[in-house]
């Protein structure tokens, strides 16, 4: 069942994903003394692709037949882990508030693609919504940003090829087959992909490969976080959404994703949060809304 616009369920379901990819940072930051970031990315990959193939076998799932789909998902697999890839190398580089800003170009890329390739399409107001949500963003990071040097400006384009691999990633779940079977199978193809890239690139960036019988209980703990809660249950929940909503409606709630990151981060780190924060929160609010307004509709399917 294809719906054309978003209901209450997806619209609190993307709330919550939102909220829970908003830990992600504060998260590998916490660990970070004792995982590189690059490893946590594969090693939490390796864990959830383990649960994926457990829910798979419970479920009765198929994941190994001929359905069409390998060339689709191992094309959806390889844009996933060079996203994750491309921004935690520029993160080397540049400033995370930088990083943020370019690689939320994304919901933009996404909209693009879903009026012209998908025939979804946005109007006017609509498009105004989006340009509102991504002025949040630069209200919010604002206090962090300053003119770029060239070692920024190598991150601030590695951020960028990010957030294009992002949209091209969720542009290419719908228009491959990969978007045509289960949403487990194709979050697989994406673990599986990013643990075969990340790892040996994490290795290769000099990351240590960490001593797991000397690891920290917080340290365990966001493995097994970012393992089970992100890369297992959110993103299963996000491709079961993104085979059956408008990509582009769905990719204007990521906005509010780096928004959750600064509140946690003050929540979890004690770090700052300003009065351009709830400016910024109000304007991505407002964004959201605007891209979401036109009158409810009746569901219908899409053939």
């Amino acid at each position: 069942m294809r719906h054309s616009h978003l209901d209450t369920f997806a619209m609190t379901t993307m709330v919550l994903l939102c909220a829970t990819w908003g830990l992600t940072q504060p998260t590998v930051k916490m660990a970070a003394a004792e995982i590189g970031p690059v490893l946590q990315g594969g090693l939490r990959c390796l864990i959830a692709s383990v649960l994926v193939v457990l829910w798979c076998r419970l479920r009765g799932i198929r994941l190994f037949s001929r359905d069409g789909s390998l060339p689709g998902g191992l094309l959806v697999g390889t844009l996933f882990a060079a996203e994750f890839a491309a921004l935690f190398k520029g993160l080397e580089y540049t400033q995370a508030a930088r990083a943020v800003l370019f690689l939320y170009c994304a919901p933009f890329i996404v909209a693009l693609g879903g009026h012209f390739r998908l025939g979804e399409r946005l109007g006017p107001v609509q498009w105004v919504g989006l340009a509102c949500a991504f002025t949040g963003l630069i209200v919010g990071m604002g206090d962090s940003l300053s003119l770029p040097g060239g070692r920024e400006l190598i991150g601030d384009l590695l951020a960028l090829i990010a957030g294009l691999l992002w949209a091209a990633t969720t542009l290419g779940i719908r228009l491959t087959r990969a978007g045509s079977v289960a949403p487990a199978k194709t979050l697989l193809y994406q673990l599986g992909m990013s643990v075969v890239v990340m790892i040996p690139l994490g290795l290769l960036m000099g990351e240590p490969w960490p001593q797991f019988t000397a690891l920290s209980g917080t340290a365990w703990g966001v493995l097994l976080f970012q393992g089970v809660v992100i890369s297992f249950a959110s993103y299963l929940m996000w491709f079961s959404l993104v085979s059956r909503y408008p990509a582009g409606l769905l990719s204007a709630f990521s906005f509010l994703t780096p928004l959750f990151g600064m509140a946690f981060g003050a929540l979890l780190l004690g770090e700052r949060l300003t009065l351009p924060f709830l400016l910024a929160a109000t304007l991505v609010g407002a964004g959201i809304w605007l891209v979401n307004r036109r009158p409810r509709r009746q569901e219908e399917k899409i053939p």
